[in-house]
């Protein structure tokens, strides 16, 4: 059985900066039994950084334009897992009131970093909540999860400004805040024309990651944890996209004299 004692000797054996901003992709049941369930292993995040910027996704992408096309950032559930979902119910959690890439801080600035989302017409503009993760110097934690799940390389494609990644028409969503104040926005969704989904491909950036030292490994609980660095990701991810735009299109490997 896992415990919140042991958590945390596993997040300071990661050299986790418990001063820093970390943003976590999870997967709950990799982690294992925890005695105390997810709440405890929240309090050990929680804990470890309370001197910092804790993050975690509140995406509701999956749900806005299909069952609905109003954001209430009050109770419209991520759709990227149970931790998440827990996690922005917690006290003093901010959510952002992005309508499909919402996230949800807790910690140092977390009121300034989550402002100004409902203002966003793009799923990760520079601007936002995934930019200022370079502004940051963040980590990034793949905890019991792969790269797919890797939202910063979808930032780091609309930064760049690659084609065929962004409809051009949008959609009128309704961003509800949390003390029902309403918003407007005219939001351009993610599409590839190319290909079904580009976060499929992200995992060929592993290698790539590990050689040039942008991802280090490390264990939380029972799961494999990968942590990487938004600056160095997004270093290593330009490059590449320079030379090939539409990277991502194909699950080919990057071919290793690339990098």
């Amino acid at each position: 059985m896992v415990t919140k004692e042991s958590l945390l000797h596993d997040i300071a054996d990661m050299g986790i900066n418990p001063k820093g901003s970390l943003l976590i992709h999870s997967s709950l049941k990799s982690v294992g039994p925890v005695e105390g369930g997810a709440d405890a292993l929240l309090d050990a995040w929680s804990e470890y950084m309370r001197g910092g910027l804790l993050i975690f996704p509140t995406h509701t992408w999956r749900q806005i334009g299909k069952e609905t096309l109003t954001f209430d950032s009050r109770i419209l559930p991520s759709c990227v897992g149970i931790l998440p979902e827990i996690f922005r119910r917690r006290p003093g959690v901010i959510r952002s009131l992005h309508p499909t890439h919402s996230v949800a801080a807790l910690g140092k600035d977390a009121e300034d970093y989550t402002a100004g989302e409902e203002l966003r017409t793009t799923p990760c503009p520079r601007e936002g909540c995934w930019g200022k993760l370079l502004d940051r110097d963040a980590e990034i934690l793949f905890l019991g999860c792969t790269l797919r799940s890797n939202t910063f390389v979808h930032g780091v494609e609309e930064w760049e400004g690659i084609p065929d990644r962004l409809d051009e028409k949008t959609q009128h969503i309704t961003i509800i805040g949390p003390q029902g104040e309403r918003y407007q926005t005219d939001m351009h969704r993610h599409n590839c024309l190319a290909c079904d989904d580009v976060s499929e491909n992200y995992i060929k950036m592993e290698p790539v990651f590990a050689k040039c030292g942008a991802i280090r490994y490390g264990k939380f609980g029972n799961a494999k944890c990968i942590i990487g660095n938004a600056r160095n990701m997004r270093e290593a991810a330009v490059r590449l996209l320079k030379r090939e735009p539409q990277l991502f299109v194909t699950p080919d490997p990057v071919p290793e004299d690339w990098y």
